[in-house]
């Protein structure tokens, strides 16, 4: 059904139409669309421009038509160009005439990115919810491995032991950081665009502020050519989601490399891992890579939306019906992903002892040389010089420095005395290390407690905001 045609001769082309159509993609708009419609139908109550009892026959039918879209029942055909024309078809058919009244005091320019901010608050939820769960079995796993030692790298070279849990744990603070962008995007974004029209505001609709309390928004825009062309909430979403995707996929290359032969620390459950179909032998990492892989995906999106909204003049222009379709991507991309990979990462195990027997290859033990030196008063500069003839002499022997004799490590400086074996080892280096942030397992343990504590308050966080939005967009 056209929205609009009175002062055209003929309808649009077959190309232009079909250029224009949008309803194939943007149909997942359609629960918000009905929410918003019923917003707005009693703010025309309140001004008058609907009487109260037509008003409650339009609601009434926006509602049945709601119940078919969830149903199925009700779907868009081929002469809507989109889904608020789709909406409103169904109103005409049931209504007549008056289907079309609530139109009054509105634009698709208002009403599209009222929608698409219901949309992406209830689906950052969902996200946001998902990410959850990925960080308390990351969690349990640091718990889980806490004491197990391991190499640590630099530059993918071995570098100091360290404990696994601590590395595990880096995954859950750099998720808990993408928690929090969610948190402040539902804080920031939370401003209704719904009665600013196509750009300049409502004469019929004169208390946004209404509506915006309706539909759970903390106020009304400010501004309406503003909020008619806003699509901040959107790129920083695809920001938020894109960031999501990087450190998916640095999960992913870990993982990958840590199922290798070569490495041989982790073992993939067959349940997350696929075959080949010419080698029967093969069980490969593949919702490790494809972590890896939809990372690119989800920063294509970000950059798409970024680069359509960069040159665009105020206030709404049609290139922005190019902003749903990347969103739409990056929200399913990671709504699939995220439960496959928490459940590769939870049911992953890792052999501590082939970890432990690589944690002090490459002379990973050589800055325990310096910092014994710098702990006796020796400037940390000459400490670092003496470790490093430490590094030269045992390669020239072919060994370990931790495998030097008291005597050669007395041989290149007298301070080296025997009191150094207490750290000249795995187990010592990393207990040493007791600061916030260290990898002895006494502050891998408060780690885990903090993270533990961080995760719930954002559980229970999306589990509120998760209540009041069903609360709000029930009908």
């Amino acid at each position: 059904m056209a929205l609009w045609g009175g002062r055209f001769s003929q309808g649009p082309a077959e190309s232009v139409a079909a250029l224009s159509r949008s309803v194939h993609f943007d149909w997942v708009l359609a629960p918000y669309d009905i929410r918003v419609n019923i917003a707005h139908v009693k703010g025309l109550q309140e001004s008058g421009i609907l009487s109260e009892v037509d008003g409650e026959k339009i609601m009434i039918a926006l509602t049945a038509l709601g119940e078919e879209i969830d149903a199925g029942t009700f779907l868009p055909i081929d002469s809507d160009e989109d889904v608020h024309s789709a909406i409103e078809r169904g109103l005409t058919s049931r209504l007549g005439p008056l289907g079309g009244a609530f139109r009054a005091g509105r634009s698709r320019n208002d009403l599209v990115v009222t929608d698409f901010k219901l949309y992406l608050i209830d689906h950052m939820i969902a996200i946001g919810s998902a990410v959850t769960l990925l960080i308390e079995e990351f969690t349990t796993k640091a718990d889980e491995y806490k004491s197990a030692i391991a190499p640590g790298f630099t530059h993918l070279q071995h570098a100091q032991p360290i404990n696994f849990g601590h590395e595990l744990a880096k995954h859950s603070q750099a998720l808990l950081r993408d928690l929090s962008r969610i948190h402040d995007w539902l804080a920031r974004n939370s401003s209704s665009p719904l009665g600013a029209g196509a750009l300049a505001g409502s004469a019929l609709q004169p208390h946004p502020e209404n509506s915006a309390d309706e539909l759970g928004f903390s106020h009304a825009h400010e501004n309406s050519i503003d909020a008619v062309s806003d699509r901040d909430f959107v790129s920083e979403a695809l920001f938020v989601f894109a960031n999501i995707g990087i450190h998916l996929s640095r999960i992913g290359e870990e993982y990958t490399l840590w199922s290798t032969s070569e490495f041989g620390w982790a073992k993939l459950d067959d349940a997350f891992s696929t075959g080949s179909s010419i080698m029967p032998q093969k069980k490969n990492p593949d919702i490790a890579e494809l972590a890896r892989g939809k990372s690119g995906r989800l920063i294509g999106n970000l950059t798409s939306v970024m680069v359509m909204l960069k040159g665009l003049p105020f206030a709404y222009n049609r290139d922005l019906q190019e902003d749903k379709e990347p969103t739409f991507d990056s929200v399913e991309t990671l709504l699939t992903l995220l439960p496959a990979l928490t459940g590769m990462v939870e049911s992953t195990e890792f052999d501590t002892a082939r970890m432990a027997r690589g944690a002090t290859a490459g002379h990973a033990l050589a800055t325990e040389i310096a910092d014994f030196l710098a702990r006796s008063g020796v400037p940390f500069a000459t400490a670092h010089e003496i470790s490093g003839s430490c590094v030269r002499l045992a390669e020239s022997l072919g060994r370990e420095v931790h495998e030097l004799s008291d005597e050669e490590l007395s041989s290149i400086d007298p301070r080296l005395t025997s009191e150094i074996r207490s750290t000249l080892n795995a187990q010592g280096a990393t207990a040493s290390r007791t600061s916030i942030g260290g990898t002895s397992t006494s502050s891998i343990i408060k780690q885990i407690h903090s993270m533990k504590e961080r995760n719930q308050r954002f559980i229970d966080f999306f589990d509120s905001q998760r209540s009041n939005f069903l609360e709000m967009i029930q009908v």
